[in-house]
């Protein structure tokens, strides 16, 4: 069993360099002014359209992909914003009592849980139960592995906490819906446990698309 903090990595970070000065590149096409474009026009310019709630410009521009590997029960929540391309991990194909998995189940740890060596859950009651849980869970689809069950039924046991790899490609606009709602304090904590630092990276590198939503 393998124990594992959720993560992203953005596939395709040159694009999003480049997003800015692709917008308004377009979007000024609309009042016919792109002979005022410079070399950072294009903040004041993409900041008037949101204010404008011209919004359809930011559909423009390539999409930003990013790869998320987290629990299953953020991957569902993922999957709904229905404006995005997904590739995903399959349960009904990857077997994990395979090599390439190391002969073993990955588990995302609970960012509620402390941030301790998973030798001393022993000493934590609650985390010793999930702990456990997750054994259980790597036992048993181990076992119907080994009496012959295929991937796909073994997979009927494995949690929500089960690590998976998603990939999702959205353009800015989809990408600014899914922040406004995913780094809420009303969303899940493990989502926003990924899509805060998600948000301050893109406002790093294209701020004028971002850097009005806040997150509490």
């Amino acid at each position: 069993m393998k124990l594992i903090k959720p993560y992203y990595e953005i596939l395709n970070e040159n694009d999003l360099i480049k997003l800015c000065k692709e917008i308004e590149l377009v979007a000024r096409t609309c009042y016919k002014s792109e002979n005022k474009i410079t070399d950072d026009s294009n903040i004041n310019f993409i900041e008037k359209l949101i204010k404008l709630n011209h919004e359809a410009m930011l559909e423009f521009g390539p999409s930003i992909v990013v790869k998320f590997v987290c629990d299953r029960g953020v991957s569902h929540e993922l999957v709904r914003h229905r404006l995005c391309d997904f590739a995903q991990e399959s349960t009904r194909y990857c077997n994990y009592s395979k090599d390439k998995f190391e002969n073993q189940i990955t588990f995302v740890i609970p960012n509620w849980m402390p941030d301790v060596n998973p030798g001393e859950y022993n000493n934590k009651p609650t985390m010793l139960t999930w702990m456990i849980a997750m054994e259980n869970a790597e036992k048993s689809y181990l076992q119907l592995l080994k009496e012959g069950w295929q991937p796909q039924q073994a997979r009927t046991v494995l949690p929500n906490s089960l690590k998976t790899e998603i990939v999702v490609k959205a353009n800015v606009r989809e990408w600014r819906h899914i922040f406004k709602l995913r780094c809420s304090s009303a969303a899940h904590p493990q989502m926003r446990e990924l899509m805060i630092p998600l948000l301050k990276h893109f406002k790093m590198y294209a701020a004028p698309l971002f850097s009005d939503i806040n997150y509490e």
